[in-house]
C-alpha cells in the first residue's frame, strides 16, 4: 500500500513554469507541495539550461529601469546605445509570423498582454534581471545596440533564474520533495484529479490536493517519443537541456482523457556542438550553442549552403535552424566565418569545448574539417560573386534588417550578405540540438487541462513546455521562459483559488 499525504495544491515540476505557479498558489494561502523527479542537485529541467533570457513588452530602457532593471549600475545604462521598445501588436505580429499563424491567438493575448505585469511580479518576488549585453547586442562605437526583441535576461542565466525562483519559494513556505516523479493522476469517482501517485527515494507515495498543476517539460528527452511524433532519425539528436523531460505529464493527463493538442510534429531545435553530450551539460549549459551563423555562412559537409543565414534575426530563425541541420549528410554542418566578422561571433564560441578549425586558405579548413573541397570552393565563389560589391562602406550592423542580400542565388542570404574572403578562415562544426517540444495538453484561457469533448478536466491546470497551441514550426526567442512564467502564474493562481474555495 501506498503512503499517503495531503496539501492544498500539488506543482509537478520544478523549472520556472512549475515555480512560478508554486508561488503564485503560495499568495492565495494555500499550502503547496512541488514534486521534482530530479535530484536536488539536477533541478530546474530546461530552465536551468537556458540564457535566461525573457521577450516582453516595454517602453525602452527608461521605461525598465522603473521596475525591472532598477538596480541597473550607471555605467551599464551610459554603454546603452539602443534597447528597442516592444508593443504587444509587435509582439503579436512576431509570434503569428513565426509560427505561420498557427498560435492559438486567445492563448497569445494572455501571454503577451499579461508578460509586462508578470516580469513585474517576478521582480517583486526578488528575481533580478540585467540586459543581455553579450548575446543579444553588436557594439558600434563603443555603444551595445540590441536586436530581436529579446533583451532582458535573468542574473546568472537560467541556473540563477532556478536559483532565484527557489529562494523566492522558500521564503512563501513551498514544500519541494526531490526524487519524486509523477507516475499517474488519481481522480475520485466525478472525474475530478485529487492528487497523484508518485515514485520517490522510499518507493510509491500518493499525494492528495483539491488542485493539481502540471508544469513538467515535454517529451524531447524521450527516444522512443522523439521518434513516434517528429520522425525517423530523431532518436539521434542532441538533447540541449535536461534528461528528465520525458513527457510524463502529457501521458498522465492523456490517460484520463485529457485532449491532445499543438504542433506534435515539430519543435524547438537548434544548431549545436557536434562534440556535445547526449543531453545538457551543467557546467557547460547552453554554451554548445551556435548562434552567429549570420554574420557568416552555414555549408553540410558537401561544402553546399541549405540556409538563407540572413533571413531574419537570429531570434527569429535560430529555433527551426537546428531541424534543417538534421535533414543534412551525416547530422552536421559547418558554420565558417571570416576575418572580417569573426572577432563579433558570440561568447559560446570561445569556449575550450567547441569544436572548429582555422585556417589561412579555404581549402585547408575543408581538409581540416572533412568538407568536400572542391564543393566548398565553389559554393564560396558563388556566394561571393553574389553579394553585392561594397553595400557596407564602413557600417556593418547586424542589429538592424538591412535588406543586404545575394542576388541570382538558389538558397539566398536575405540581410547582412558579406563576402567570405578575408582569411584567416574559422569553421565550426554543429549538429542538431534538441529544446522542447511543441506539442502537448490542450488549456483554455484559465490554464485548466481541456479534456476531448473540450471541457475542462475538474482540478487539473497546466503550463509551460507540457502545453501545446502556442508554438508551431518555430518560435520567437526568449518566448519559452516568458510563457513559462505566465501561464505558471496564472495556473498557481487558479489552482490556489479553487483550493482555497474548496
Amino acid at each position: 500500500m501506498s503512503a499517503e499525504e495531503t496539501y492544498d495544491v500539488i506543482i509537478v515540476g520544478a523549472g520556472n513554469a512549475a515555480l512560478c505557479a508554486a508561488l503564485s498558489a503560495a499568495e492565495q494561502g494555500v499550502k503547496v507541495l512541488v514534486l521534482e523527479k530530479a535530484t536536488l542537485e539536477d533541478r530546474g529541467g530546461n530552465s536551468t539550461f537556458t540564457a535566461g533570457g525573457f521577450r516582453f513588452c516595454h517602453n525602452g530602457v527608461e521605461d525598465l529601469r522603473t521596475d525591472i532593471l532598477d538596480d541597473m549600475t550607471p555605467g551599464e545604462y551610459d554603454s546603452i546605445g539602443n534597447l528597442p521598445s516592444l508593443s504587444e501588436d509587435e509582439f503579436m505580429a512576431t509570434l503569428m509570423k513565426v509560427t505561420d499563424n498557427q498560435a492559438d491567438e486567445d492563448l497569445g493575448r494572455i501571454l503577451i498582454g499579461e508578460s509586462r505585469d508578470t516580469m513585474r511580479w517576478m521582480r517583486k518576488h526578488k528575481i533580478r534581471f540585467i540586459p543581455m549585453f553579450g548575446r543579444q547586442s553588436f557594439k558600434i562605437e563603443g555603444k551595445h545596440h540590441f536586436y530581436g526583441g529579446v533583451n532582458i535576461e535573468a542574473v546568472g542565466g537560467g541556473w540563477g533564474l532556478v536559483d532565484m525562483l527557489v529562494q523566492a519559494c522558500d521564503r512563501m513556505g513551498v514544500t519541494i520533495k526531490y526524487e519524486t516523479g509523477l507516475r499517474e493522476l488519481i481522480q475520485d469517482q466525478k472525474g475530478r484529479v485529487t492528487g497523484v501517485r508518485a515514485f520517490g527515494p522510499d518507493g510509491y507515495v500518493d499525494f492528495h490536493a483539491k488542485a493539481t498543476v502540471l508544469a513538467c517539460g515535454g517529451f524531447e528527452s524521450s527516444p522512443e517519443m522523439r521518434v513516434r511524433y517528429l520522425g525517423a532519425g530523431w532518436e539521434s539528436c542532441r538533447v540541449r537541456g535536461t534528461q528528465h523531460n520525458t513527457g510524463d505529464g502529457i501521458q498522465a493527463a492523456m490517460r484520463i482523457g485529457a485532449r491532445p493538442h499543438g504542433g506534435w510534429s515539430s519543435c524547438h531545435a537548434v544548431q549545436w556542438d557536434i562534440s556535445a553530450p547526449p543531453y545538457g551539460d551543467r557546467v557547460i549549459l547552453d554554451n554548445f550553442q551556435k548562434h552567429s551563423y549570420i554574420i557568416g555562412i552555414v555549408v553540410n559537409m558537401q561544402g553546399k549552403r541549405f540556409i538563407d543565414e540572413g533571413a531574419d534575426y537570429r531570434n527569429h530563425t535560430y529555433a527551426k535552424y537546428g531541424k534543417e541541420v538534421m535533414k543534412q549528410p551525416g547530422r552536421a554542418a559547418v558554420q565558417i566565418f571570416d576575418a572580417k566578422t569573426h572577432d563579433n561571433v558570440r561568447d559560446e564560441y570561445r569556449i575550450r569545448e567547441v569544436t572548429k578549425a582555422t585556417a589561412d586558405t579555404i581549402e585547408e579548413l575543408a581538409e581540416k574539417l572533412d568538407i568536400d573541397v572542391e564543393g566548398l570552393k565553389a559554393e564560396i565563389a558563388a556566394y561571393n560573386a553574389a553579394c553585392p560589391e561594397g553595400a557596407f562602406g564602413t557600417t556593418y550592423n547586424p542589429s538592424i534588417l538591412d535588406g543586404v542580400g545575394t542576388k541570382g542565388l538558389e538558397v539566398p542570404k536575405s540581410n547582412w550578405a558579406l563576402p567570405i574572403d578575408t582569411g584567416p578562415f574559422h569553421g565550426y562544426v554543429v549538429t542538431c540540438g534538441i529544446t522542447f517540444t511543441f506539442g502537448g495538453l490542450k488549456i483554455n484561457t484559465d490554464a485548466q487541462v481541456l479534456d476531448l469533448t473540450e471541457k475542462p478536466i475538474p482540478g487539473l491546470y497546466a503550463a509551460g513546455e507540457l502545453v501545446g497551441g502556442i508554438f508551431y514550426e518555430n518560435y520567437p526567442g526568449g518566448t519559452g521562459l516568458l510563457n513559462g512564467s505566465v501561464f505558471g502564474r496564472l495556473a498557481g493562481k487558479n489552482a490556489g483559488l479553487l483550493a482555497k474555495a474548496a
